[in-house]
C-alpha cells in the first residue's frame, strides 16, 4: 500500500511541475521569402509570381507546430511574357473573373495540424485557405530545413481554383470552350525564409 501511495505522489508531483513545451513563433520575411505559381491551359501554360504580405511560423522544442501567412494577391506577376501581353494578362487575373483583387486583396492560410513524416523536417501539413473568402481544406508536403541561421520552408502545393469560385474558362462548369479552356488545377512553389 506504502507503495502504491508513493508511485500516485511521484506521478501528482511530476505532472504538476512539468513546464509546458514554450511556443516560439517567427517571423517570415516578406523580402527573403519567394511564392511561385504555374498554371495550365488546353494551348499551354504560364507562370509566375505573388509577394508574401506577412506571416509566422510556431515552433515547439525545434518543431514546426503551426503558422500562418497572408499572400498579397495585388502583387500578381507574369513572369512567361513581356509588356502589354503580360501587362493584360496581370490585369485579367487580377479582375473579377478571376481572384477581384480589388475586394479581396489578401489569401490567407493558417496551419492547423503538422504531421512529422518521420525524418527530421520533413512534415505533412494541414491548413484551411482562404481566396475570395471562401475556406477550403489542404493537405501537402513541406520540407524545414536551417540555412545560415534561419529556418526555410519549401512546398509545393496544387490548389483547385474552382474551390474558391474562380471558374474563368473552367471545363467543369462551362461547355463548348475547346482550345479557349483553363484547367482548374494550379500549381504554387513556396520558399518562406524566417527573419
Amino acid at each position: 500500500m506504502k507503495s502504491v501511495l508513493s508511485i500516485i505522489l511521484a506521478s501528482f508531483f511530476m505532472f504538476a511541475f512539468t513546464v509546458p513545451a514554450e511556443v516560439e513563433v517567427t517571423p517570415i520575411s516578406k523580402t527573403k521569402s519567394e511564392i511561385t505559381w504555374q498554371g495550365y491551359k488546353v494551348t499551354g501554360k504560364h507562370n509566375g509570381s505573388v509577394a508574401l504580405k506577412e506571416g509566422a511560423f510556431e515552433y515547439e522544442n525545434g518543431m514546426l507546430t503551426g503558422g500562418e501567412i497572408w499572400i498579397d494577391m495585388t502583387s500578381i506577376k507574369v513572369l512567361d511574357l513581356q509588356g502589354d501581353m503580360a501587362g493584360k494578362l496581370e490585369g485579367h487575373l487580377k479582375s473579377s473573373d478571376f481572384f477581384g483583387v480589388e475586394n479581396y486583396p489578401s489569401a490567407h492560410f493558417k496551419i492547423t495540424e503538422v504531421i512529422s513524416r518521420g525524418t527530421p523536417g520533413e512534415y505533412k501539413v494541414v491548413g484551411d485557405l482562404t481566396i475570395k473568402e471562401n475556406t477550403k481544406e489542404i493537405k501537402f508536403n513541406a520540407k524545414v530545413s536551417e540555412e545560415a541561421g534561419t529556418m526555410v520552408a519549401v512546398a509545393d502545393i496544387t490548389i483547385d481554383r474552382s474551390d474558391f469560385d474562380v471558374r474563368y474558362g473552367s471545363g467543369s462548369f462551362f461547355d463548348n470552350l475547346g482550345d479557349k479552356t483553363i484547367y482548374d488545377e494550379f500549381d504554387m512553389s513556396l520558399k518562406l525564409v524566417t527573419e
